[in-house]
C-alpha cells in the first residue's frame, strides 16, 4: 500500500489512502500483531546486538549459531530475511595479497608440516607468519604465533622494523603464555627472519622441530595467512591509523578480546578458540 502524510500547521495528520477508505485504514492499523511477527522483532533485536557485539563481521551462519547458543533457534532463511529487513550484512571481503622474501642464502628447514593443519592437542603444531598493517606513520610489522588445535593465537609481536627481532619476541611470548614441551613443531615460511640463526638457535634451546614452506607456496601456511586476511578484512580495511601506537591498540583489542573469546570460528564447529581449549580441559579432567 502507498501512504501520503501530510502534516497540518496545527500539529495534527490527515491522511489519504490511495484505494483505500479511512475507515478501512485505521481498521487494519488498529489490527494485533501476529505471534511470528512479534517474535521476528524480538529475534531481529537480538541479530542487531549480535552483529554488533561482532564489529558487524558475522553473516548469516555465524549469526544463526549465536542465536542457538542463546537459545533462539531458527533457520538460516530466516535469519538472512530479518537481516535484509534490518539493513546489515557482514563486511566484505577483499582480495589479499600474500608477500614474503626468501631471497637469501641461509639454511632452510623441510616441510615437516606438509600441510596438516590440525592438531590432537594444544602445543603440539604451531604456525606463525608477518605481515605489515599501514598506518600514516608508516608501516607496522606484526608476526603472529597460532596453535593449530584451537586457532588460537598464541603469541604475537608488533614492531616499526621488519626485524627477527620480531618474530623472536612473537615466540618467546607464545611460549611464555602456553608453555609448551619439547618436539613442538613449529611451521613458517622461508624469510630471512625465521631463517635467521638467532631464531633458529631459540627453536634448539626450546626443543622445538622446525618446519618451512616450500619456496614461493603460501598454501603450506594457510592457516596463518587466512588469520590476517581475516585481520585485515575485519579491522584493518576499515580504519585509517594516524599512527603505530593507534594500530597497536586496536589490534591488541582484535586478537585478545575478539579473536581468541569471542568469534565463532567454523572450523571449531563454531566455538571460540578460548572454548574449544577449555573442553579439551575438561575432557582430560574427566579422563
Amino acid at each position: 500500500m502507498k501512504y501520503r502524510f501530510i502534516r497540518e500547521h496545527t500539529g495534527t495528520f490527515r491522511y489519504r489512502v490511495l484505494k483505500v477508505s479511512r475507515t478501512g485504514y485505521y481498521r487494519w492499523l488498529k489490527r494485533p500483531v501476529s505471534q511470528r511477527r512479534s517474535q521476528d522483532e524480538i529475534i531481529k533485536e537480538k541479530i542487531l546486538n549480535i552483529y554488533n557485539k561482532s564489529r558487524k563481521t558475522y553473516g548469516s551462519p555465524r549469526i544463526q549459531k549465536q542465536l542457538g547458543r542463546e537459545g533462539i533457534h531458527c533457520s538460516k532463511k530466516r535469519v538472512e530475511r530479518l537481516m535484509r529487513e534490518a539493513g546489515v550484512q557482514a563486511i566484505q571481503k577483499r582480495k589479499f595479497k600474500v608477500t614474503t622474501d626468501s631471497r637469501h642464502n641461509l639454511p632452510v628447514a623441510e616441510n615437516i608440516l606438509n600441510r596438516e593443519f590440525t592438531a590432537s592437542s594444544p602445543n603440539k603444531r604451531w604456525v606463525t607468519d608477518i605481515t605489515y598493517i599501514p598506518t600514516e606513520e608508516g608501516w607496522l610489522y606484526l608476526a603472529a604465533v597460532m596453535d593449530l588445535y584451537s586457532k588460537r593465537i598464541a603469541g604475537y609481536s608488533m614492531q616499526k622494523y621488519l626485524t627477527r627481532e620480531l618474530v623472536i619476541e612473537a615466540l618467546q611470548k607464545a611460549v611464555t603464555n602456553r608453555r609448551p614441551g619439547r618436539g613442538l613443531v613449529i611451521h613458517s615460511d622461508r624469510g630471512s627472519q625465521y631463517a635467521s640463526s638467532d631464531y633458529q638457535q631459540l627453536l634448539r634451546q626450546y626443543g622445538f622441530i622446525c618446519s618451512m614452506s616450500r619456496k614461493g607456496d603460501c598454501w603450506d601456511n594457510s592457516p596463518m595467512e587466512s588469520f590476517f586476511k581475516t585481520l585485515k578484512t575485519e579491522l584493518v580495511y576499515h580504519h585509517r591509523f594516524k599512527t603505530r601506537a593507534e594500530a597497536k591498540l586496536e589490534i591488541f583489542e582484535y586478537i585478545e578480546v575478539f579473536y581468541n573469546r569471542f568469534r565463532l570460528h567454523s572450523a571449531l564447529g563454531y566455538e571460540t578458540p578460548e572454548e574449544f581449549e577449555k573442553n579439551y580441559e575438561n575432557l582430560i579432567k574427566v579422563a
